[in-house]
């Protein structure tokens, strides 16, 4: 007969699971689009070998797929849920520890000394989206933004931007957005182009939250 003690141990795999940063990190480049060993190695700063050692990990507790394409294993989310976890794991932690809430704040000090880099939150998002107010501006690498976006995003990855202004609208407000609340690309292109004159602010969250909110995607 199973006891409750076992389903808690199982349970608490997934917890192992998710105890360390760069087995986060890799999730969160997941939460972009499916991904072979080799990208999120270099997206992650780790060595294929290691990448590969924390996805096993991840693969046995049930967090991530994978599947072989030719030469390459390509790996996947197992469940759109997962970036709601980690949403609440970051929520949880900004605000019951102190360390965490110190650590958010000089993230971006330095990008934002005087106050003005502004979240726009969801809901503002979606109503200027609707007002046609609003222009989006995707600064992720291109795989990125090719395996999904918000609807009719521009995609100007941040390294190409003073390059490609031309492609910006200078009669809406535009809104950067990234990987998610920690990501420091949008912070980077709205600080650049708000020294350009642009009418800018950056999304609060990142692609895959707006995915996993069921919001529509393209």
């Amino acid at each position: 007969m199973t006891s409750q003690q076992e389903l808690l141990d199982t349970l608490a795999q997934v917890a192992r699971a998710l105890g360390n940063g760069h087995r986060l990190a890799l999730l969160e480049r997941l939460a972009q689009g499916d991904a072979s060993v080799e990208t999120l190695a270099n997206t992650t700063d780790l060595t294929v070998g290691n990448a590969s050692q924390h996805l096993q990990h991840l693969r046995r507790a049930g967090l991530v797929t994978a599947q072989r394409s030719g030469k390459q294993v390509i790996y996947r989310l197992t469940d759109e849920r997962i970036v709601n976890l980690l949403g609440l794991l970051r929520q949880v932690a900004e605000t019951n520890l102190a360390e965490m809430e110190r650590l958010v704040s000089r993230l971006f000090a330095e990008d934002d000394a005087d106050g003005v880099l502004e979240a726009v939150s969801r809901d503002e998002l979606l109503a200027g989206l609707v007002s046609g107010e609003v222009a989006l501006l995707d600064v992720r690498p291109a795989e990125e933004y090719e395996a999904g976006h918000l609807p009719e995003a521009i995609n100007i990855p941040l390294e190409q931007l003073e390059d490609m202004l031309g492609k910006l609208p200078l009669d809406r407000e535009i809104v950067a957005y990234c990987r998610g609340p920690y990501c420091v690309l949008s912070h980077e292109a709205v600080q650049r182009l708000r020294q350009l004159g642009y009418r800018v602010r950056r999304f609060e969250e990142g692609y895959p939250e707006w995915k996993a909110a069921g919001l529509p995607i393209e």
